[in-house]
């Protein structure tokens, strides 16, 4: 009696659940692994996730899942999966009213899970999984897979899944919701170096080209991470994916939707397809029948496929089309006469009306131009938005374009190839950027088509994930530190919680460096035209050495990936290495070549023997970057991915190995000496050389500053160094300079005990040194450092400014040093919020880690001038100066664009009881200025200011626009040196 009451109670149970969205377990594997059974008539993409499913579970626990097309009695869990209106099996039991699918029943892309008694007469008990269409069930199947611990990545980055002897599986959410966005996927690009090399000579050297079954694999990496479209790999090292007639099949068995490029209209690849010989000019104006063709051969080859079509036309190889001599108006309506052509096509062929059948429309560099000239696209064609090529969105839609029936979408780049520079090798687009800009775009109804270049799907792996993620589920992404919960649990699940929260450190660390200059463009080149290697901008002698600190830091993540590397488990150890450690690895290599380039340049032009030590380090970054880029593709799990990493995309020279310069070796000897501040070493026969005096130091920001003793010629040198005054203090006091490797030189770092300074004097002085020394020019104590080699004594001056004013010793704010006030944007005194309209951070973001801003809204600011700024959000800045006169504010910011026409990209400052004047930030199409902010990721916009007199004043920024962040502040009264980042923060330091 008791064993039919626990029957009839699990009875209950079941039904329960199949009946309600309530959570619930199954035991998936036991003794035995589970038996998946689909109807044969479902479509293909749900017997290839259900056959993947069996692969998948085999890989975690070793047992081998039966996959059959009819129920028979076993004693193995069941799955049943099937297609609303495409199984019987599921058809079935919603006809019985054994499970209820109304909550997502004529939903695009959900599914649900129930657990079910009695399903069929040969099974007692099954998990169901029910697709509302052929995605949906596919995307139930492969969701379990994710479940059981298998990585989307099993394949394409060889993640190994931890291994299980038995799985109990907790459904936690029985029914799907919505997808965010209806179209989401990846457009394969600028393949030439990477993936068409890889698919030709080692995945599919039977096609020798990207074909079906290199086309198999994308398409299933794109169904594990619920991805539905692709623009097909379009260059001519590539055949068009529509000459091999198994491509389109391919893409239909896995429910890929087919799209195209901005440059290739009507699904046609013009770049290979069109031939001038036999088809005349690729030009609309003269040659529109030929053109028509074209579109007409295409839309008939893909009338009974998933296809998305864009419609409108540019030029052949991603270039203008060729208008003779049309304005800009002429041009807008040949627009026109193309896309309603191009409809007509759509039309005849496909025997239903235009607004049926998916469409786009990519306002892409000069069509964009057209666009905003009044070009009428029909409201059911779906407008795809795109970045600038370097992840900041150029427009979104308008209220009105909101309204539009065919939506809008985004096309963004974490990979890209043209001007100002390329960033073709590695993934140095940061997460957080991609994650503010989509979501973002998001607000703004881009909801219907979300597309990512991803170049060669390889080294892409993250942020593809968070971008496809972001597009199914953007409540999930609500929040910056959703972001990072994110990446923290993506590394976790693959290494366990130690590993992956150490890998997430390092790979911040490394983002954060890469934000503020990417590996590929470290050479200061550009292209289109290409150009050699240019002058860095990092100061080498100025804010405690700019290209010293980057390779501190550089050299610190380089130890942590090497130790994490090494420490990992060996099955884990090659799914590491092709996600962070050559990533990471090449970054650093990347950085230390030209850094130690730039190094080498400098110390040879001081006649340092040490230059020559600089020359052998950037000679071996560039020798592990070959070796590392050889191990990936020849040695890595026997040459899987040979070709897949190049080294040196397009050949640019920023990948070259670089020239530098020699030091030859003389038998004299002496000790040079260069002080922080200076390019000239200290000089004891130039008159008035300014060289001998280190920067001022401030009581007030607790200074501290470097002297370089070096080696010149070959001969041994001692040296010692001692201070004049008790309060002075320094790293070392003597030493000895070998011509050996890396003891050529010697950093010392000077500071000073503040408790020992003796108050300054209110006197004014004579200057001391160069210009800012004299900033302030009072309340100074002086003395001086004495550095004795064997037959030269150097008598370095040191000054430490100590007023020991009454009025900060409560202050909390910002003080000036060397003539100027350094502020990082998000350390306001003071917030003030607007109706609605709140500041909101960015944390982990920006040269300052923390980027601050107004986030958008709909219906929110925007203002164009300075009158009633009541009300509007404002930041306040206390901060003391002990100069007074004209000073520069510049303000930094990310280099956004104004969210849509009306819009812009402004705030307005203040110093005290100032005029308010607008900073500006937008950027007019690919301007100079546009050109160095995206090289930067930096914006700054300046304004001059009065500061009436020395002493506490406030700053205040007033935000005019929303969605614009800003980064730092510097308040310059005549200091500000050279260099490629803001001063370092002058908050006080009581």
């Amino acid at each position: 009696m008791r064993y039919l009451s626990l029957v009839f109670f699990n009875f209950l149970v079941c039904s329960f659940y199949a009946q309600s969205n309530v959570p619930f377990t199954v035991d998936l594997v036991t003794d035995v692994a589970p038996t998946i059974i689909t109807d044969a008539k479902d479509a293909e993409v749900v017997h290839i996730a259900a056959q993947l499913l069996v692969e998948d579970i085999f890989s975690v626990t070793g047992k081998k899942a039966a996959f059959s097309h009819s129920p028979k009695t076993t004693k193995s869990t069941v799955i049943l999966a099937g297609t609303l209106g495409h199984s019987k099996f599921i058809d079935q039991l919603v006809k019985t009213n054994k499970i209820n699918v109304d909550a997502f029943k004529g939903s695009w892309e959900r599914y649900g899970y129930f657990l079910v008694a009695n399903p069929h007469k040969n099974i007692d008990q099954a998990l169901v999984v029910v697709g509302s269409d052929r995605r949906g069930t596919a995307y139930g199947l492969l969701q379990l897979s994710k479940e059981i611990g298998v990585s989307a990545w099993k394949w394409w980055a060889d993640v190994e899944p931890a291994k299980q002897e038995r799985i109990s599986l907790q459904i936690k959410d029985p029914i799907s919701a919505s997808p965010s966005v209806k179209y989401r996927g990846i457009f394969l690009n600028d393949e030439d170096w990477g993936l068409q090399p890889w698919a030709a000579k080692t995945f599919e050297p039977e096609t020798g080209d990207i074909g079906p079954k290199t086309y198999a694999k994308i398409f299933e990496l794109m169904l594990r991470l619920k991805a539905n479209t692709v623009w097909p790999a379009m260059h001519s090292s590539t055949q068009p994916f529509y000459s091999y007639p198994e491509n389109k099949v391919v893409a239909d068995q896995y429910a890929i939707v087919v799209g195209s490029s901005h440059a290739e209209p009507m699904l046609s690849n013009i770049n290979m397809e069109w031939n001038k010989e036999t088809m005349g000019e690729y030009r609309y104006d003269t040659n529109a029948e030929s053109i028509k063709e074209l579109f007409t051969k295409r839309a008939k080859e893909t009338a009974n496929f998933e296809a998305i079509y864009t419609t409108g036309m540019r030029g052949e190889h991603d270039s203008p089309m060729i208008l003779g001599d049309y304005d800009i108006e002429g041009q807008v309506k040949l627009l026109e006469t193309i896309i309603s052509d191009q409809r007509s096509i759509l039309e005849k062929t496909q025997k239903k009306p235009a607004h049926k059948i998916p469409q786009a429309f990519i306002p892409y560099k000069e069509v964009l131009t057209s666009y905003q000239n009044g070009l009428e696209v029909p409201e059911d064609i779906t407008l795809i938005w795109t970045d600038d090529n370097y992840g900041y969105i150029r427009q979104l839609s308008t209220p009105e374009e909101q309204q539009r029936k065919g939506g809008a979408g985004v096309y963004y780049h974490t990979s890209y190839w043209g001007r100002p520079h390329d960033y073709l090798w590695l993934n140095s687009t940061h997460p957080l950027q991609m994650w503010s800009e989509m979501k973002k775009a998001y607000l703004f109804g881009a909801k219907d088509i979300w597309i990512l270049n991803v170049g060669d799907i390889k080294p892409h792996e993250y942020n593809l994930e968070l971008f496809l993620d972001m597009a199914w589920n953007i409540e999930s992404f609500k929040e910056v530190t959703d972001v990072k919960k994110y990446n923290v649990n993506w590394l976790q699940a693959l290494y366990g919680d130690t590993v992956g929260l150490e890998a997430y450190t390092i790979l911040e660390e490394e983002r954060y460096l890469s934000f503020k200059r990417r590996p590929e463009f470290m050479a200061w080149s550009q292209t289109e035209p290409t150009t050699k290697p240019k002058t860095n901008e990092f100061s080498q002698f100025q804010y405690g050495d700019e290209v010293g600190k980057r390779l501190a830091a550089f050299k610190r993540i380089e130890e942590k990936v090497e130790r994490l590397y090494n420490a990992i488990d060996k099955e884990n150890q090659s799914s590491f290495y092709q996600l962070v450690y050559y990533p990471v690895m090449a970054s650093v290599k990347m950085n230390q070549k030209w850094l130690y380039t730039y190094k080498n340049e400098f110390y040879a032009k001081q006649n340092r023997q040490s230059a020559n030590d600089y020359a052998v380090l950037a000679h071996n970054a560039y020798k592990r970057i070959v070796t590392e880029t050889n191990f990936y593709n020849n040695e890595l799990l026997g040459g899987k991915w040979k070709h897949i990493i190049s080294m040196s995309p397009r050949y640019l020279p920023v990948y070259d190995k670089p020239s530098q310069y020699a030091i030859p070796e003389e038998k004299t000897s002496s000790v040079g000496v260069l002080l922080e501040g200076y390019d000239m070493p200290v000089n004891n026969k130039t008159v008035n050389s300014f060289a001998d005096v280190l920067p001022v130091f401030n009581r007030y920001t607790n200074s501290s500053y470097f002297i370089d003793l070096f080696l010149k010629g070959e001969q041994v040198q001692s040296w010692s160094i001692k201070p004049l005054a008790d309060w002075i203090k320094v790293s070392a006091t003597e030493g000895t300079l070998l011509n050996e490797f890396g003891k050529k030189e010697e950093r010392l770092w000077v500071t000073i005990d503040w408790e020992k300074v003796p108050k300054g004097k209110d006197a004014k002085e004579a200057p001391l040194g160069h210009d800012y020394q004299l900033i302030p020019p009072s309340f100074k104590t002086n003395s001086a450092l004495q550095i004795k080699t064997k037959d030269t004594t150097f008598t370095i001056g040191v000054s430490a400014y100590n007023p020991k004013f009454m009025a900060l010793n409560n202050f909390n704010g910002f003080v000036e040093d060397k003539g100027y006030v350094s502020i990082k944007a998000a350390n306001y005194t003071t917030k003030t919020d607007a109706d609605n309209q709140g500041w909101v951070t960015i944390p982990g973001l920006g040269y300052s880690k923390e980027l601050i801003g107004v986030g958008f809204t709909k219906n929110g600011i925007n203002k164009t001038t300075t009158k009633d700024l009541e009300g509007l959000p404002v930041l306040t800045y206390d901060f003391y100066s002990f100069n007074l006169g004209e000073a520069i504010v510049s303000v930094s910011a990310l280099p956004t664009h104004p969210v849509h026409k009306g819009r812009g990209v402004k705030c307005a400052i203040a110093i005290d009881d100032g005029a308010p004047v607008i900073l500006d930030f937008e950027t007019i199409g690919r301007s100079d200025e546009w050109k160095q902010n995206v090289l930067k990721n930096k914006a700054v916009a300046h304004k001059k200011q009065l500061v009436k007199q020395a002493g506490k004043h406030t700053l205040k920024i007033w935000m005019l626009d929303e969605g614009l962040f800003l980064d730092q502040i510097l308040i310059d009264l005549g200091g500000r040196k050279q260099s490629y980042n803001f001063p370092p923060e002058t908050r006080i330091n009581n």
